[in-house]
């Protein structure tokens, strides 16, 4: 795409809390701009987004959808790359690396339930990559819709400057359509589902219009100074089109997000959310130049220009059909064609392009090129994974690569038939790379294949993948809790490795101070992108040699999955390397890393391990005749309340329980609720478990 169209490319994601009409909206924003020409729905497995066999049948969305469209705003065609997240929290990675490669998002509301725990996860990824936003309340034909709620909850949840660009005609099933506070329209669906626009605001609505409005223009000028100015001296002289130029400047810098608002199921505000869409978020051109390190460290610049030297971002790997592995990737900088090849500085190696496609959803066309600004797909890469940078050779850049979250949770499985143990490992492997957030590991003490998620809905579908994808039978063991060691104590230990037969041998001494890792470390963000070992070079004079030090790192790296109470991976730990000693002849690399594993093994008990458990965070929605009862079940489950709000039909609880209290908690809810509410959980944070349930743990695993 040239640079001079380049300003009417939109790359979005929608996202948002399970049930917020995520899938919908996309939908319908295919059918409104001519993408498609039938309503796909989510509930009768139809949706042309939701595609695999494990979201027909669920009725969600769990692997990220790409597609791309047109909308045509005041005589001008603007192209639209959109991003179909899901909404329950053992997915997110999928809604992690779409906003890491996205330039602006919409964030969905459901009208009754306003700002949810999904939707916090969500605001803190956009947050992340520094994501614009904008915000649509949907579902306002829903009972109990409240808009104004919704915009106070994201305010007080969130943190957001929510500003009203429109407001509702009605609610609830007297929903008639909505009023722009900018252009003072009317916009109100028949039956046909036709779009009706007037400038005749009804009298029981226009002082409440005139009010949203002069609040609107006061938050806009207060975020540019030259109309500020212009406002106080002379107000009526502002223009739409600089409220429109300022307020967009506003989104860019997230420091406005604007709220539209609909009902996506019933046709309505997906053309004026698609204006919006068009009139607020980011082009590359506003998102500007990407950063990343060079072959020296340094911090280089790439612009979204396809003259630039090439660069972009392999963000998913997927499967197609036949089970070959989809690349995706975005473009970030100059041009790529079918035949080039890119390189992959996180391997030092080169890949050819052999093919190209646009995607839409588990459909795809093959494409001759694609130049900064694109999304695209391709096949037959040999070493890339997600999130590899993919760039020129002659002038290689390193781009921030992505967050992946922690597993949670773990499950033991072994093919049913002996003859498909091999096939089960290349399928794992497959599912790995496709999802970056599920891990395997051979426990080799039992022999097992352990399997890592991040919930029981995630190994669930990994299970079935096994079955349906590649036809794999597994037996499965009980989910089981991903505990963590942590150690308590700082101590200082010397150690020597000395181990000599005959000619050659292995010889390495090291002092060092082990222990927890500080404060610092945790909040920063290398432990934050998976770093556990916080390494102190303190050593002086060359006691050590330079060239072994990193070979000690990499000794105490290696003991991190495998804690010294139970087996469980180690949270994290400093070691400061303040002295040692070689041998002429029998020190080297391999002498110092075992030097240093040994080391581990040996301090660990002074260090005083202790496990860790992985808290959630409970969001439950009930009728109030039920609120005790599911209080009380939260307290037998070692839960701590945070939270009870009234809402308009019903009480919403916000509880932390261990993640081990939580296996079968539907079933109760369903029980005590007669089936009436609902919950939905996310990892919030480790924590100490009691020392009793701790000496249960770890007589399990012995």
């Amino acid at each position: 795409m040239r640079r001079d169209k380049l300003r009417f490319l939109r790359n979005i994601g929608i996202a948002a809390h399970i049930d917020a009409g995520k899938t919908t909206l996309t939908e319908r924003i295919l059918y409104f701009t001519g993408k498609s020409h039938r309503l796909g729905e989510t509930h009768t497995g139809n949706s042309q987004m939701d595609t695999t066999k494990q979201e027909i049948e669920k009725g969600i969305t769990i692997s990220s959808a790409a597609t791309h469209t047109e909308w045509t705003k005041n005589n001008a065609n603007y192209f639209l790359n959109i991003i179909d997240t899901p909404g329950h929290v053992d997915f997110m990675i999928e809604v992690e690396r779409s906003l890491r490669v996205l330039d602006g998002m919409v964030a969905l509301f459901d009208a009754e339930a306003g700002v949810e725990a999904q939707t916090e996860t969500v605001w803190q990824q956009a947050a992340r990559y520094q994501v614009p936003v904008i915000a649509m309340v949907n579902k306002m034909d829903k009972l109990g819709a409240n808009f104004f709620n919704v915009v106070e909850q994201m305010k007080n949840q969130l943190g957001a400057n929510a500003i009203p660009l429109q407001i509702p005609i009605g609610a609830e099933e007297d929903f008639k359509g909505l009023i722009d506070l900018m252009d003072l329209k009317v916009y109100t669906w028949n039956e046909a589902d036709e779009m009706e626009v007037t400038t005749e605001i009804p009298n029981s609505l226009k002082e409440e219009v005139m009010k949203w409005r002069n609040h609107l223009i006061e938050q806009i000028v207060l975020q540019d100074e030259v109309l500020f100015k212009q406002y106080l001296n002379e107000e009526s002289s502002l223009t739409t089109e600089q409220l429109m130029h300022s307020l967009r400047v506003a989104v860019l810098n997230r420091n406005i997000v604007p709220v539209f608002l609909g009902a996506a199921y019933k046709n309505k505000g997906v053309q004026t959310l698609l204006d919006a869409i068009c009139n607020y978020l980011p082009s590359p051109l506003d998102r500007g130049a990407i950063e990343g390190a060079n072959e020296e460290g340094q911090l280089e610049q790439r612009l979204p220009d396809e003259e630039a030297p090439f660069a972009a971002l392999a963000f998913k790997i997927g499967l197609d059909e036949q089970n070959r592995q989809l690349y995706f990737f975005r473009v970030y900088a100059g041009s790529l064609k079918v035949g080039d090849t890119v390189w992959n500085p996180r391997t030092n190696k080169k890949e050819r392009v052999g093919r190209l496609y646009q995607m839409h959803s588990n459909k795809r066309k093959e494409i001759q090129s694609v130049t900064a600004g694109d999304i695209a797909a391709t096949i037959g890469f040999k070493t890339v994974r997600t999130g590899d940078t993919l760039c020129a050779k002659d002038q290689p850049i390193l781009l921030e690569n992505l967050h992946i979250p922690t597993p949670v949770i773990h499950m033991a499985v072994e093919a049913k038939q002996n003859d498909q143990m091999d096939k089960l490992g290349m399928a794992l492997t497959k599912l790995q790379m496709e999802d970056p957030s599920f891990k395997v590991k051979l426990d080799e003490s039992s022999g097992q294949t352990i399997l890592y998620g991040m919930g029981e809905l995630h190994l669930e579908i990994i299970i079935d993948k096994l079955k349906t994808d590649f036809d794999i039978e597994v037996n499965v063991g009980a989910p089981q809790v991903a505990y963590q060691e942590v150690f308590t104590h700082t101590v200082p230990f010397r150690h020597r490795l000395k181990k000599q037969k005959g000619g050659s041998g292995l010889f390495a001494e090291i002092e060092v101070i082990i222990g927890p890792a500080d404060p610092d470390f945790l909040a920063s963000e290398a432990f934050a992108n998976g770093k556990r070992l916080q390494f102190v070079n303190k050593v002086v004079g060359g006691s050590i040699p330079k060239e072994f030090i990193p070979s000690i790192a990499e000794g105490f790296e290696a003991m991190l999955d495998s804690g010294a109470l139970a087996n469980y991976p180690v949270h994290s730990l400093k070691v400061e390397l303040l002295d040692g000693d070689t041998h002429s002849n029998d020190s080297n690399m391999k002498a110092f890393e075992r030097c240093a594993m040994e080391t581990f093994r040996l301090a660990a008990s002074s260090m005083k391990p202790q496990l860790l458990e992985p808290l959630v965070e409970v969001n439950i929605s009930t009728p109030s005749d039920y609120m005790g009862a599911i209080i009380g079940g939260i307290n037998r489950r070692r839960g701590l309340i945070i939270s009870q709000d009234m809402e308009a039909t019903s009480v919403h609880i916000i509880a932390e329980v261990p993640l081990a209290e939580m296996f079968g908690y539907i079933n109760h809810l369903r029980t005590v609720s007669s089936g009436r509410a609902n919950y939905s959980m996310k990892f919030k944070d480790y924590a100490l478990l009691p020392s009793q349930l701790s000496a249960l743990v770890c007589a399990d695993s012995a």
